[in-house]
């Protein structure tokens, strides 16, 4: 059963766009939204696992130019 999330991200002034767009790219991403609020971008991922959603995270998106803060929220089926 695949993992879903949401990462919130907070990027450096002027930033949003291009941090949306690089993310965006991403394998395992399937959206990746500028927002306004508290949050910059808005993305929502998918892996195989937890620990894949993981690597997802600090691997690669993590990397991009221009964040500053993650947020990693699963998404939970209650």
């Amino acid at each position: 059963m695949s993992v879903s999330a949401y990462i919130l991200i907070q990027t450096e002034v002027g930033k949003a766009a291009a941090v949306a767009e690089q993310i965006s790219a991403l394998a395992g991403v399937t959206s990746a939204e500028d927002v306004t609020g508290p949050y910059d971008v808005i993305v929502r991922a998918e892996a195989g696992s937890v620990d894949e959603l993981g690597k997802l995270v600090v691997a690669n998106v993590q990397a991009v130019q221009g964040i500053t803060r993650t947020l990693t929220c699963p998404v939970v089926h209650l």
